[in-house]
């Protein structure tokens, strides 16, 4: 079954297993201990740290392990604003960054601090202007600030050497949160602090990184304790961190290669969804971006239902539709970035994938599509809208304007049925939705630049919300 989903967990990597087993016969006791079996397990930490952080490219002594990436930033985040108290309380991040360092974000403001959030444009990525906007803008001074190396959900790389410098400028640390990309290449610049997560790599879940340069002040936060420099307290789970770090010197290794192999895997899906599936919107940037993610939404689309499908035919992919997520909102990542948001979905090749099986994804997927929009009795593409609305479509007429009621119903109901009735209007009349759903505010403004319509805005309703779409075409 093909597995498309690696942005999420890799595969373990052939080497982490091997070097996992080998752990567990020679690295079970405790490395704090003078004993033989102590001392035996103490070099097998040290030799781990050691080739992490070559790796990685800082000092052993700058690099602890952590029990996962999430960790990882939780831990980089709370101790570098503690650690810099006196210079000020207010945080920067992007508005993409992935959900653990907006949930530090939120915890930090319930605390007293501040947080600036740093847009990006329609592909994802963050100017490094806006970061000198922010620090520049702040309401105190700033403590921190946070740009991922590449986003998680589309794959857009980050300007993160042009951010440090800014941020070095301003006598600001900045940490890099190098999850996704850590396992195809250094990240360079002048970065402060960064954290990483193995299972991202093909390493054992259950690892994360988090590296503290020499100089940047930083205070770990809850209770003392000896192991990893104070910084992530616990016995350390040793076989999995001589894997996690056998896996990324490995995966490097070969990082090259498989990334110019996997690169064109992913041009050739980029370039083939939008000839074989009408109305799809490929999202992140076409070039600078991770070489084995690509990301599209599709029109019309319920993302849950379309990740089933595709699972019942061995495809696993991911989604970052609101359909997929019991809050029933949609990503966050897409939300900033001003893109369609149902029908989304991610393809993240892991090492090795046969470009055969990318082929039989781009032969399966046309019809996949098809059959989830004809259940929702969406409309047909790149044809004129149906004249007349479906019978559950609640509409009244005024004037040269209608009303859609699509309240209660989830994507993709309210964008279908405003695409059934636009021909109910003449040009340059108005179709009026209402909507409680959070997923239309992205979803039809973005169907009304896929249809060349006028988007006007939206307003209060009694209930939900009103958009207003007028008809150009």
């Amino acid at each position: 079954m093909p597995y498309f989903d690696a942005a999420s967990s890799a595969p373990l990597h052939p080497v982490a297993r091997q070097a996992l087993l080998a752990a567990l016969d020679e690295g079970w006791a405790d490395p704090a201990r003078l004993y033989r079996e102590g001392r035996r397990a103490r070099l097998l930490l040290d030799a781990a740290r050691e080739a992490a952080a070559e790796t990685v490219g800082c000092r052993p002594d700058e690099l602890v392990f952590t029990p996962s990436g999430t960790r990882a930033l939780h831990d980089g985040i709370a101790g570098a604003l503690a650690g810099r108290r006196r210079a000020g309380r207010h945080l920067i991040v992007s508005a993409v960054e992935h959900s653990a360092v907006l949930h530090a974000a939120a915890t930090h403001e319930a605390g007293g601090g501040t947080v600036t959030e740093v847009g990006v444009d329609r592909a994802g990525r963050v100017a490094p202007d806006a970061y000198v906007t922010a620090l520049r803008e702040a309401p105190e001074p700033t403590a921190l600030a946070c740009l991922q190396s590449a986003n998680h959900e589309v794959g857009t790389v980050q300007p993160v050497a042009e951010t440090a410098e800014v941020c070095a400028e301003a006598g600001v640390p900045l940490l890099v949160d190098a999850a996704q990309s850590l396992g195809w290449g250094p990240v360079d610049g002048n970065w402060s602090l960064m954290t990483a997560s193995a299972h991202k790599w093909g390493g054992p879940s259950g690892v994360g990184l988090l590296v503290v340069r020499k100089g940047v002040r930083f205070s770990p936060q809850g209770p003392a304790d000896e192991r990893e420099s104070g910084r992530s307290p616990g016995f350390e789970n040793l076989p999995a961190v001589v894997a996690a770090a056998a896996s990324l010197r490995a995966v490097r290794a070969g990082a090259d290669a498989e990334a110019e192999r996997l690169r064109g895997l992913v041009d050739r899906i980029r370039a083939r969804v939008p000839e074989l599936v009408p109305d799809v919107e490929v999202v992140g940037d076409p070039e600078r971006r991770l070489p084995h993610l690509v990301t599209f939404s599709c029109l019309y689309v319920d993302g849950e239902t379309l990740l089933h499908e595709l699972d019942r035919a061995e495809f696993s992919v991911s989604s970052g539709s609101s359909c997929t997520s019991s809050t029933l909102t949609p990503s966050h990542v897409l939300r900033a970035m001003g893109v369609l948001s149902e029908g989304n979905i991610r393809v993240s090749l892991p090492l090795g994938t046969p470009a055969a099986e990318v082929d039989r994804f781009l032969e399966l997927l046309p019809g996949v599509v098809r059959e989830v929009r004809g259940r929702l009795g969406a409309p047909e593409p790149a044809r004129p809208a149906a004249r007349e609305p479906a019978a559950e479509t609640a509409v009244e007429t005024a004037g040269p304007e209608l009303v859609v009621d699509s309240l209660g119903k989830r994507c993709p109901i309210p964008v279908i049925e405003l695409a059934k009735v636009i021909g109910e209007v003449p040009v340059g009349g108005v179709v009026t939705v209402l909507s409680d759903d959070e997923a239309a505010r992205l979803d039809i403004p973005a169907w009304c630049a896929m249809r060349d319509q006028e988007y006007e805005g939206e307003r209060p309703a009694e209930r939900g919300v009103a958009y207003r779409v007028r008809r150009r075409t």
